[in-house]
């Protein structure tokens, strides 16, 4: 997504730019992801990719013909990753994979990956020093390490770290605190096998250690916040489509636009703080508060209290989801609906 991001401004319909080139091979799924961007900024561009096995047609243009010639020398030369790293060695260009550790990396602010080499055998354990970014849960401190995230509209807005005696409202600096408390405590690693757009399954490390954490809290908070069916709406098709979407590399494809655009609207209510205690791999949810939550869900709403009469009377009960239950401030006024409307909840309001 970030690629995306980089490549609007300046590649458009009107760049004059008549060719883009990658390196990708032509076994993953960056190969789609690029080229669908590309295509979807400027459908008249050209793609050049080396690491594929070049096709001619009788159609080729000149430069094409050069372009597909130059690439199948170059597949030739460099039938793998081990060719290129020998390669590299011998250029003295400084590359971060070796013989010994030839698997592929991609690093950001968000996570690392590591694929491909000795990690193409599922049942491979991967060597303890290729884990980067986060420290074995099992060397993790003995005490676990309590801390504060503040949401707005679904946002982090804000860490407290008392230990630190530090707070972190910045974006940026939220996301490196977060990376260093889940470094610290072994937190957000995982080892998968996925589904490749291309129809391979293939076999994933991730450390993704302050997504992890926020992940963890932004779900509780929504528990409390968010509106059940909103909720379900959102589960059962805005994340997984999304997720589709990403993954297949149909960023700039008009769903997309469409599935982003409902996003901000399921976070209206997703305002609070949630306390966490992290502790060797684990984020611990230990309590969480909002003000968009009134006094009924701590008094009618518990389950001890057996006070209100709709909680036992069978009519109600077939309609209590739709009543208004008046829990969380309504985003939106509709003048002509009753005052009946349902809620964020899924408590009865208390007129019972």
């Amino acid at each position: 997504m970030l690629m995306c991001r980089l490549l609007s401004p300046n590649l458009t319909r009107d760049a004059p730019y008549s060719y883009v080139s990658h390196g990708c091979t032509g076994k993953g799924n960056d190969q789609v992801r690029f080229e669908l961007a590309f295509y979807g900024l400027k459908p008249d561009i050209k793609v050049v990719a080396p690491w594929r096995i070049p096709g001619l047609s009788s159609h080729s243009s000149p430069i094409m013909v050069v372009y597909s010639r130059r690439s199948a020398e170059f597949y030739n030369r460099f039938p793998g990753r081990q060719a290129l790293i020998a390669y590299a060695g011998e250029k003295k260009i400084p590359v971060t994979q070796t013989t010994a550790k030839p698997w592929s990396t991609d690093e950001n602010l968000f996570h690392i990956s590591y694929e491909a080499g000795i990690l193409e055998d599922p049942n491979t354990t991967p060597p303890p020093d290729m884990w980067k970014l986060t420290t074995a849960p099992e060397n993790a401190p003995n005490d676990p390490e309590s801390i504060t995230i503040e949401f707005q509209r679904g946002l982090p807005v804000r860490v407290t770290v008392p230990s630190e005696g530090k707070e972190y409202t910045d974006g940026v600096e939220i996301f490196l605190a977060l990376n260093a408390l889940g470094r610290k405590h072994g937190i957000g690693r995982i080892d998968i096998v996925e589904n490749r757009f291309i129809g391979v399954k293939s076999r994933g490390c991730y450390e993704s250690p302050g997504a992890t954490i926020l992940r963890a809290a932004h779900i509780d908070l929504e528990g409390l916040t968010l509106d059940r069916n909103v909720r379900a709406l959102r589960d059962q098709f805005t994340t997984v489509e999304f997720s589709r979407i990403l993954y297949n590399g149909h960023f700039f494809a008009p769903e997309r636009e469409f599935i982003t655009a409902s996003i901000p609207a399921s976070q209206r209510t997703v305002n609070g703080k949630v306390r966490l205690k992290l502790y060797r791999g684990n984020v611990i949810v230990v309590g969480r508060e909002s003000a968009e939550v009134n006094v009924f869900l701590r008094t009618e709403a518990l389950s001890d209290n057996h006070s209100c009469r709709v909680f036992t009377m069978s009519i109600n009960l077939l309609w209590m989801n739709s009543v208004d239950l008046s829990l969380l401030t309504p985003p939106v006024s509709f003048k002509s609906s009753p005052s009946g409307l349902r809620s964020t909840s899924g408590f009865i309001n208390s007129d019972c």
